[in-house]
């Protein structure tokens, strides 16, 4: 891919008008400037904007995944984007040289399908459950992986012409890995930069209401869209385990296994299992598809 074009796909939900302002100037800042910006308003008005950004306010909240396919939809409209970034609204780029960076590996490797960022705090800490490894100590270490964090990355619109986008049914959580998996199956490579940063405040995944339904609900959906026969039950008990071990609430378990429970009776199609090869170098990149 020679001089990829980068255009820049923003969600909110209009409640960090100061954060996505802040966001939008370090884009602008940025040494390799974005061809496009589009901010989606999800389910919510949008604030006043600049002229230079692509509004787009959807009647409902369509989730993580359907507001990304609004965005997705708009910048293929314009049919000038190689490569898409997709940031938290209230992250921010610290370097303004991210948006280089990103072409240059994409120039450098037409199999490249998607890059994850490193997603750090203002006193530069990676929480554990960011990044994409079983070893999280090393958040420096970058490389092949087989899953990325969806604060900050970058996606291939080749790949997403091939693959298809981000799976609406799942609206939030584990949207990410059912495009990596995707990806994965298809030839592309998932890379984690960790030189490419995007600066987030701290927080807990259990903030969100909706966390333990949806976790439990759209895993088991993963495994059933995209696990060969055998290893879906393996998964699923992996994860089982870890969650009554790792969870102190007795109101989050007991919404974690009602999620559980909608995961099985509910389809969530379509049914692509992945080939014994992709799960062979999935185990090769230090994750298996069974946790």
């Amino acid at each position: 891919m020679r001089h990829p074009r980068v255009g820049v796909a923003i969600l909110t939900m209009g409640t960090r008008p100061a954060e996505l302002a802040a966001l939008l100037e370090s884009v602008t800042g940025q040494n390799t400037p974005a061809t496009r910006v589009v901010v989606v308003g999800n389910g919510s008005p949008l604030p006043p904007l600049p002229e230079w950004v692509t509004r787009v306010e959807l009647p409902e909240n369509l989730g993580v995944a359907g507001g990304r396919n609004a965005a997705l939809a708009r910048l293929r409209e314009f049919g000038d984007v190689d490569v898409v970034v997709d940031l938290d609204d209230d992250g921010l780029l610290i370097s303004p040289e991210v948006f280089t960076r990103l072409a240059e590996l994409y120039a450098a490797d037409q199999q490249l399908g998607v890059v994850g960022f490193r997603i750090a705090d203002e006193y530069g800490r990676t929480q554990r459950r960011h990044v994409p490894r079983l070893r999280a100590a090393e958040p420096m270490r970058g490389g092949l992986v087989t899953t990325f964090l969806g604060g900050g990355h970058g996606l291939s619109m080749r790949m997403l012409d091939q693959i298809g986008d981000w799976p609406e049914p799942f609206f939030y959580a584990h949207e990410e890995t059912d495009l990596a998996w995707r990806a994965l199956d298809a030839g592309w490579k998932v890379l984690y930069a960790p030189e490419l940063v995007l600066q987030h405040p701290w927080t807990s995944p259990t903030r969100h209401a909706v966390f333990y339904r949806m976790v439990a609900r759209n895993r088991v959906w993963l495994a059933k869209r995209h696990l060969p026969a055998l290893l879906i039950p393996v998964y699923l008990s992996v994860w089982m385990v870890m969650t009554m071990a790792r969870t102190r609430s007795g109101t989050g378990l007991r919404a974690w296994f009602a999620g559980f429970a909608e995961g099985l009776r509910t389809p969530c199609p379509p049914r692509r299992p992945m080939r014994w090869s992709t799960v062979w170098r999935m185990t090769r990149l230090g994750r298996p598809p069974v946790i």
